[in-house]
């Protein structure tokens, strides 16, 4: 499963797949708009795990999409 990271930067939101040296998408909205455009794109590549940044850069959460492939089988 790849891992991507959704981080903020110049008041942009940058999706990043890890180990990557440039952005896979970067988007020019919000950030709930950012992470449903993420969701789409990582599930176009066939899924994945969504490390989501706060602005100031720390880790907030993990999203995996789409939710089937979730090695973990919790609720939240």
């Amino acid at each position: 499963m790849e891992n991507f990271h959704l981080t903020h930067e110049h008041g942009k939101y940058k999706l990043k797949k890890e180990g990557a040296e440039r952005s896979s998408k970067v988007f020019d909205t919000n950030k709930i708009d950012a992470i449903k455009s993420a969701k789409g794109f990582i599930e176009s590549q066939s899924g994945g795990s969504l490390r989501i940044h706060k602005n100031s850069g720390e880790f907030q959460e993990e999203r995996t999409y789409p939710r089937s492939i979730d090695p973990k089988k919790s609720k939240g």
